[in-house]
């Protein structure tokens, strides 16, 4: 059966809108899945490195002050009658201090508790348990547990099983002889006030964020969703985390669902070993790719509309406009193969100027989604609040200044930035006034800055600056720009009409010289950043390799 000259050329028409359309569908949600997984990926696996950070710095610190109060215990005179009231005053003033402490108590040597908070289990004998057999050796942390004698006496609103952490560290009178140990149990809820400060930016982005702690211990899920917790889970992710890796995988999950996971490993802060705690960051696989799944959609649903509106137009153009279309079917066909083509315009004939003219703007909406996707690519690397450049965009910064300091012989000074009495600011007069002081912070940061170094926002009020300098550390043009920031720093805010003053702290390392890698380096600012704040905030401090402050 032969067709009508209409009919064929009406056919010939939709099938090749329709092959273009498929094409540029295929091509553009390969290239956006591919961009979308990485990106994505990367921020899950930024924040599983924070959640792991802040989980051992939160450790370390608590160890700390446990630390400091034995050593208030130690120089105390010999016990008299009402020593035991002083000291529970003390545990109880430590408690108050940080409630996330749920019990300290001091037990004698003999495993009696003689003094503790609440007066929970004073007079009890605990000898037997690890909090006290395992304090009279040195300083303990445990794992993640419930505990048998406390779970009854403490309140609990929920109902669900109360965890804690331990920490203990033997206390010894000023002639070196054990007078007992110090021993608190940390509320294990204290992750997930953590875990809603790091996932509260991403949520408005991703809906359906989760996160696992897993112990080291036959991989038990301490922090996750119900289903999940205190039972084993085996994943690559959680395999690669213990090997000592950060990065970002899909993988199917044993309840058979498929995620977009970043991990990390907790291997300590500081004197603090770690627990070994590894951390997931998971989104659903199908949650993820929505975007993706929407454009491709998108252009499929208008390549058919448009098929459909060129069959019928080209049902009318029969006969002598078959050398036209032909010119136009060659324009796709090139532009099918990926090579560079436009559509010829016709003014003769009115049916054919409204074909070309709607090709060639079929052309221009696809290339103009393309160009939007980019820009969304752009995007994700900047802070969404302030515009500064993120984590993402020091990666790639950092791999090409390396590149170009190695075969100058330069190097690269890490300024790690803190600001003194943001968090005031922030919980006295609100999240938004904080935000839009943010804002006019990194408008000052930006002042004065080169061409060739970069300033990006790291997280909450902490800044990173990453810039070129000499071969020898500290370079003088480090120490100038951090002077310069703190005056700048120094100078009064005026938000909303309200003038307020805060600082600024800064801690400083140089790559490669202090270390070979980025990461470690920044983490070695950090560390400075830190000294910088227990010196007396408002002033930079290189780190102790470089033998000068500032």
């Amino acid at each position: 059966m032969s067709l009508s000259l209409r009919t064929t050329f009406a056919l010939v028409s939709a099938l090749v809108i329709c092959l273009l359309t498929g094409v540029l569908s295929t091509v553009i949600g390969k290239k956006t899945t591919r961009q979308v997984e990485e990106s994505i990926g990367i921020s899950l696996s930024q924040v599983a490195y924070q959640m792991a950070d802040k989980l051992d710095h939160f450790m370390w610190s608590r160890a700390g002050e446990i630390d400091v109060l034995s050593e208030l215990i130690s120089n105390r005179e010999a016990p008299g009658p009402g020593d035991a009231n002083e000291l529970r005053s003390l545990l109880e003033q430590l408690k108050k201090s940080f409630p996330s402490y749920t019990w300290v108590a001091f037990i004698d040597p003999e495993g009696k508790v003689t003094a503790s908070t609440d007066g929970i289990l004073t007079g009890t004998n605990i000898a037997s348990r690890p909090v006290f057999t395992e304090g009279k050796k040195g300083r303990f942390i445990g794992d993640v547990h419930e505990a048998l004698l406390l779970a009854k006496l403490l309140p609990n609103p929920s109902g669900e099983p109360l965890q804690f952490v331990d920490i203990s560290t033997p206390v010894y009178n000023k002639q070196g002889q054990l007078t007992g140990v110090l021993a608190a149990h940390l509320s294990w809820e204290w992750s997930r006030e953590v875990e809603a400060t790091l996932l509260q930016p991403l949520k408005d982005k991703m809906k359906q964020l989760e996160v696992l702690i897993v112990s080291k211990k036959e991989n038990t899920v301490l922090l996750g969703p119900k289903e999940s917790l205190y039972r084993p889970l085996d994943t690559a992710g959680i395999r690669q985390a213990q090997a000592g890796g950060n990065g970002w995988l899909t993988e199917t999950y044993p309840d058979g669902h498929t995620y977009l996971s970043g991990y990390a490993y907790g291997n300590g802060y500081l004197d603090y070993p770690g627990l070994g705690w590894s951390v997931l960051v998971r989104e659903p696989a199908d949650v993820a790719f929505t975007s993706v799944r929407e454009l491709k959609t998108y252009i499929t649903t208008a390549g058919i509309i448009l098929s459909l509106v060129f069959a019928v137009l080209a049902a009318f153009l029969a006969g002598w406009v078959v050398r036209p279309l032909q010119k136009i079917t060659r324009s796709a066909d090139r532009l099918r193969k990926g090579e560079s083509a436009s559509f010829p315009a016709f003014t003769f004939i009115r049916e054919i100027r409204i074909l070309s003219d709607s090709l060639r703007n079929l052309v221009d909406n696809l290339t103009k989604t393309e160009h939007a996707l980019d820009q969304m690519s752009d995007l994700a690397l900047h802070d969404k609040l302030t515009g500064l450049p993120n984590r993402i965009a020091l990666d790639a910064y950092l791999e090409q200044a390396m590149r170009q300091a190695k075969e100058n012989g330069t190097t690269l000074t890490f300024l790690y930035l803190d600001l003194d009495g943001f968090k005031k600011v922030n919980d006295s007069l609100g999240h938004l006034f904080g935000d839009k002081l943010l804002q006019q912070t990194a408008l000052r940061l930006t002042q004065g800055m080169s061409t060739d170094s970069i300033i990006t926002r790291v997280g909450g009020d902490e800044f990173v600056i990453v810039l070129p300098t000499g071969a020898s550390a500290p370079d003088p043009a480090a120490i100038r720009l951090a002077g310069s920031i703190l005056e700048r720093m120094n100078e009064p805010f005026l938000v909303d009409h309200q003038a307020l003053r805060i600082g600024c702290s800064i801690g400083a390392a140089v790559w490669p010289l202090h270390h070979e890698d980025p990461i470690e380096t920044m983490r070695l600012a950090d560390q400075a950043l830190y000294m910088s704040k227990r010196s007396g905030k408002n002033r930079m401090t290189f780190s102790p390799d470089s033998r000068e402050n500032a």
